[in-house]
């Protein structure tokens, strides 16, 4: 990598890296600790202050029964419950939640902020960094909320739960990438790019490509982050091609056709077939936490003292984060081999190997990334091949 990299360019990738790598080797074992942490001595006490502020806020908010909007709205979460207690589920849901998040606390700040700026890599300022956090908090809150509701409120009320709720949320998983181009204006301001030779372009490219596309945006990232970046988001009539301020700065249009020739090899990869498996897939998880609330029930584990009892909710997170963990190295392998195939339909479709070669080396630089990662950390998870495999197998130019 020495032509492409100055010695004092790998150190800085490597010295930046190592930190990564020690926290992607600790964060499982930190995360398993905390919830067997929660599992062994905090279930209880947590349960019990949840119980306690249910009923203080009940007391306090008594006239919310009466008004005529909540209360339609509190006796829906009656009946989606079924019975009282809706009320101390979500909040020992919440608490549990918000302790994990503040042991993670400071090794996020760390890595996501502290680490970021020492090496170049963000612009995030304190005031914007805190509230993007506080924006996850809160869709943290949200989604906690609709599992407790959701699962446990129709696992009380209906024999084979796992199926009513599997079903349709696995046919939600089909389409669920229609709305990315939604989710991605969470947090940055997009626009769509200028009319101009670089629009042309990427609409000439995607015609020879046979892709259809709603619009090219650019997404304004440059206010966290310095990393550029390109990706489709959504399918069919919401597809987006979706551009970073950050790579329209620093990427000719050539190199910038290279990328979106990349991501355009993406939208041809054969989909159905991975989606089918991750529905069917959260179907067989949703049947082996059924079969985990009742063995629950019937030991009476964690003070439980009925099927699908909340205080079981940590155990199911214990149970999830060990299904996608080790799954995460198959379907990381299966990752890299549509990124190699994405990376041939570039070189195919542009027919410029000098541009494609060059993309990737100022993506390295830009992004800081390492050219050999370590081989763990590839099996491990990574998306996508190492850089020094990717550039070699780009052929030279004519």
């Amino acid at each position: 990598m020495e032509p492409l990299f100055t010695p004092e360019q790998l150190a800085e990738i490597k010295a930046y890296h190592q930190p990564l790598y020690i926290g992607s080797a600790a964060s499982p074992l930190v995360y398993v600790g905390v919830l067997a942490l929660i599992l062994g001595a905090l279930v209880r006490p947590f349960h019990r202050g949840a119980e306690a502020c249910a009923a203080w806020l009940s007391r306090r908010l008594a006239f919310l029964e009466t008004a005529p909007v909540s209360r339609v709205i509190l006796q829906a979460l009656d009946r989606i419950w079924g019975e009282p207690g809706w009320g101390t589920a979500l909040l020992f849901a919440l608490f549990v939640d918000l302790f994990i998040q503040l042991v993670h606390t400071p090794s996020n700040i760390y890595f996501d902020y502290v680490l970021e700026h020492r090496y170049g890599m963000s612009t995030y300022t304190p005031l914007r960094y805190v509230l993007d956090e506080l924006k996850g908090l809160a869709l943290s809150a949200i989604a906690t909320s609709m599992l407790v509701l959701g699962l446990y409120g129709l696992a009380r009320r209906v024999k084979r739960w796992w199926l009513v709720l599997g079903i349709p949320s696995a046919l939600l998983l089909l389409v669920a990438s229609a709305l990315d181009p939604f989710r991605a204006q969470l947090y940055f301001e997009q626009a769509p790019l200028e009319p101009g030779p670089l629009r042309e372009r990427i609409t000439a490219l995607m015609a020879r490509a046979h892709v259809p596309f709603e619009d090219v945006r650019v997404e304004k990232t440059s206010v966290a982050s310095k990393r550029l970046q390109a990706y489709f988001a959504g399918q069919g009539p919401t597809r987006t091609i979706v551009l970073n301020d950050v790579i329209v700065k620093e990427l000719s249009p050539e190199e910038i056709l290279a990328a979106v020739a990349h991501e355009a090899g993406h939208v041809h990869e054969p989909k159905w077939p991975g989606r089918i498996a991750s529905s069917v897939a959260l179907i067989a998880l949703l049947f082996a936490i059924d079969r985990v609330l009742r063995l629950s029930a019937r030991r009476g584990w964690f003070g439980t003292t009925r099927f699908a009892d909340i205080r079981t909710l940590p155990l199911l997170w214990l149970l999830s984060f060990l299904v996608f963990f080790l799954s995460t190295p198959v379907s990381a392998a299966f990752s890299r081999e549509r990124e190699r195939e994405a990376d041939r339909y570039a070189l195919q479709l542009t027919r410029d190997p000098a541009a494609f070669r060059r993309m990737l080396v100022k993506a390295a630089r830009v992004n800081k990334m390492d050219p050999d990662p370590p081989r763990w950390a590839v099996l491990k998870g990574h998306s996508h091949p190492p850089l020094s495999e990717r550039l070699a197998a780009v052929p030279p130019a004519p």
